[in-house]
């Protein structure tokens, strides 16, 4: 049964090919460019109906020319907005609409940064949230400078805050055989491992990939990670354990590997969500999607892989990016060499 998306309208263009668009009342429409029935599709979907469900009296009432609210509403409709990829636009949006929550009204020319440190601050507890924020005011006052929007900047001699922190959780080889455990072959959850930790890519990656990124034994896809402003595309052979999780998931003709419970495919916050409860299954709380990415590039440089091969596999763009995961190998090796001579000694 084909399901209708609330405010969903389709046109044909010159070509005969189906146009989607996002038409709320009183909005102007907004094109989804993205493959229907893909997960790219419903992310956009998704930002497109945020964008059309605010309320038009509390944009009425706060977006007055000049207020916090004003503001941000000219950045989420600039050029320089929408070529931010989804996940950077969610984020941004999440963290600047929380602001306008409360100071919407206010007149961005009285904004000093003794206003931005007390909003920093009042995240403290959780660091990584308070300097998110921080980064989505500075992209919001950079546009607007360059933009002529204002003259102001308060967040100019605003630091972030400094905190120690590992990111996430590297997985370890016994965490990866207890998740093969839980999961055997032929699973979607065994597949989502395996999509993961032989492409390394990202969880809003995995579940991109289908039978499209598949040729000549290789694997190529371009990485969901500023793919509108600095696109990396990946070409790596296919690791023959991968290939074996597709065959025995049956999924090799599918246009993505992974699919939902009903046979749709994931969302990159519903692929998300739903390896968290199979991580949890195997008893991994504190195992992610990225930290599996982490495991890889972390094996990769202990086998010698160098950082040029390293940027490869991974994506990355500079070799500052990789050196953390080379230097820790070369210290586990040096810390080895250390302790042989010792007991030689």
């Amino acid at each position: 049964m084909r399901v209708r998306l609330k405010y969903i309208s389709e046109d044909l263009d010159r070509h005969g090919n189906v146009r989607c668009y996002v038409r709320a009342p009183g909005k102007r429409k907004v094109r989804i460019r993205a493959l229907p029935g893909t997960p790219a599709f419903m992310e956009e979907y998704q930002a497109a109906i945020a964008t059309a469900s605010e309320a038009p009296q509390r944009q009425a009432d706060e977006a007055k020319k000049g207020s916090f609210r004003y503001l941000c509403i000219r950045y989420y409709a600039s050029a320089a907005y929408k070529a931010l990829d989804i996940s950077t636009r969610n984020w941004q949006r999440r963290a600047l609409d929380g602001i306008a929550g409360e100071h919407g009204a206010k007149p961005v020319a009285v904004m000093e940064p003794r206003h931005v440190r007390k909003m920093r601050d009042a995240k403290a507890a959780t660091p990584a949230a308070a300097n998110q924020l921080l980064k989505a005011l500075r992209a919001l006052f950079s546009w607007a400078n360059e933009a002529e929007e204002t003259t102001v900047n308060p967040t100019i001699n605003v630091k972030k805050l400094r905190y120690r922190s590992d990111g996430h959780h590297t997985w370890t080889d016994e965490e990866i055989i207890r998740y093969y455990d839980r999961h055997p072959l032929g699973s979607q959850a065994r597949l989502a491992l395996d999509l993961l930790r032989y492409t390394t890519g990202r969880r809003e990656d995995a579940p991109r990939l289908g039978r499209q990124h598949v040729r000549d034994g290789r694997i190529r896809f371009r990485q969901a990670k500023n793919e509108h402003r600095s696109p990396i595309d990946i070409d790596i052979p296919m690791h023959p354990a991968l290939a074996e999780s597709i065959a025995a998931a049956n999924v090799g003709g599918k246009m993505t590997f992974l699919l939902t419970e009903f046979g749709k495919p994931f969302t990159a916050n519903g692929f998300g969500n739903k390896f968290k409860d199979w991580c949890r299954q195997a008893d991994l709380p504190h195992c992610s999607a990225h930290g599996i990415r982490k495991a890889t590039l972390t094996a990769l440089a202990e086998a010698g892989a160098t950082p040029h091969e390293i940027m490869a596999i991974g994506g990355h763009q500079s070799l500052e990016e990789v050196e953390r995961y080379t230097k820790a190998a070369n210290r586990k090796k040096t810390a080895d060499a250390a302790m042989a001579k010792l007991r030689g000694g």
